[in-house]
């Protein structure tokens, strides 16, 4: 995936089959100057579909690893985001999950004080 000269790719990685990156679905976190920080997917060969989610608008992040995912060294991370056209943003079986998962979280807090912004939790009245 092309991106500006001035962006960075903070990371990348393919969706996995049994550990090997055998996909056309590739993950991005990329950073531009000091103005933005974005997760992309971009899926597919001859015809793509590219999704993005600006890091700040990201509110809750869950990994899960089968059994199988464990044995492979990969794992799913979702990422719930606030944004009406990508409110869950799944990274299907990539590698080291755990080290993309803190990443994400730290890069999270990061831009959510840069641009204050925070997120209210309200909670039902329990009976």
């Amino acid at each position: 995936m092309k991106f500006d000269k001035d962006c960075e790719v903070i990371w990348h990685d393919r969706k996995r089959f049994l550990g090997m990156p055998l996909s056309f679905t590739r993950y991005y976190i990329v950073k531009k100057d000091n103005e933005w920080i974005k997760i992309f997917r971009h899926k597919g060969f001859f015809s793509s579909i590219i999704d993005e989610i600006n890091v700040y608008r990201c509110f809750d992040i869950t990994l899960h690893a089968s059994l199988a995912d464990k044995i492979f060294g990969t794992g799913t991370i979702k990422v719930e985001s606030n944004d009406a056209a990508v409110p869950e943003f799944y990274m299907y079986h990539i590698a080291n999950p755990y080290k993309v998962r803190d990443l994400l979280s730290n890069l999270i807090e990061i831009e959510r004080k840069k641009r204050r912004v925070g997120i209210t939790e309200f909670q039902a009245p329990q009976d």
